[in-house]
């Protein structure tokens, strides 16, 4: 249905690429098997010895699929092309991704307003400078309660880095007096043995089980000592004042001003070595 409504709209197809939003955790919901197929009324009829009833077929389609449908309209009505199908998804880590004239779509967006059906539009077709402003509209779109993603578990700690754990917790009540005036929220800031470039990663309270969480690397800490691992906790702090502020999380100009005025640099990651 998606498929004909999207030629009869002339979109055409897109050549092969794809680009993620990251909601927070680093793997994808495993795809869930598909439900045996039911057995024919003929069989179910010869199995039991029973006459068939009439196979009543619904003159409309099922709800969901009228909303995709009406949301692909929407999209091509504010500028998408290249998409020859659309696939509702309820991906945990991902909100948008497309490939090869096939886009992936967080279920939530399906009633979403004017300016955030605008920005999908643009993030797909659009490039430069409007599709990064395109992508700070989508990532500060709150998804509705029952369409949010299923929350990765907590980070746990290793027994042996229990003793970083609680130092980079002491500091991050440190930084938060003295830097930010005490405005932000106690959150948990834990050791990460996985990073092999990111010095540290802020995982938002609307992905995380437990609220929000600093997840510093172990590595880096090892390697480039306290001092620096500091800074990079300070750097992670901006995020979690840009998500309790309500500006999006990225390293745009409002990043790049608070960390300045903080006294950190707006560096992204480094070379662990």
């Amino acid at each position: 249905m998606l498929r004909a409504l999207l030629a009869r709209l002339g979109v055409g197809a897109l050549r092969a690429q794809q680009l993620e939003l990251g909601l927070g955790g680093d793997r994808d919901a495993a795809p869930s098997a598909p439900p045996p197929p039911m057995p024919q009324a003929s069989e179910r009829s010869q199995a039991s010895g029973t006459v068939p009833s009439p196979v009543h077929h619904p003159a409309q389609p099922p709800p969901a699929s009228v909303d995709t449908a009406r949301l692909v309209q929407r999209l091509v009505a504010a500028g998408m092309q290249g998409i020859s199908a659309v696939h509702l998804t309820r991906n945990r880590s991902t909100l948008v991704s497309f490939r090869a004239g096939t886009l992936r779509l967080h279920a939530g967006f399906l009633r979403a307003p004017d300016d955030v059906v605008r920005a999908l539009a643009v993030f797909v077709s659009g490039r430069g400078a409007a599709r990064a402003a395109a992508r700070r509209t989508i990532v500060a779109h709150h998804l509705p309660p029952d369409a949010a993603p299923r929350p990765p578990r907590a980070a746990r700690v290793h027994p042996d880095d229990h003793v970083m754990a609680a130092r980079l917790q002491q500091e991050h009540a440190r930084l938060n007096a003295e830097r930010f005036g005490g405005a932000l929220r106690s959150i948990r800031v834990s050791v990460s043995r996985r990073m092999k470039t990111r010095l540290g990663h802020y995982a938002p309270a609307r992905s995380h089980p437990a609220g929000a969480e600093i997840a510093i690397s172990r590595r880096h800490i090892r390697r480039h000592g306290w001092r620096e691992a500091f800074d990079t906790l300070l750097h992670e702090m901006v995020h979690q004042w840009q998500e309790e502020t309500g500006h999006p999380i990225d390293h745009g100009p409002a990043f790049r001003r608070k960390a300045k005025d903080v006294g950190t640099t707006p560096r992204a990651k480094r070379l662990l070595r």
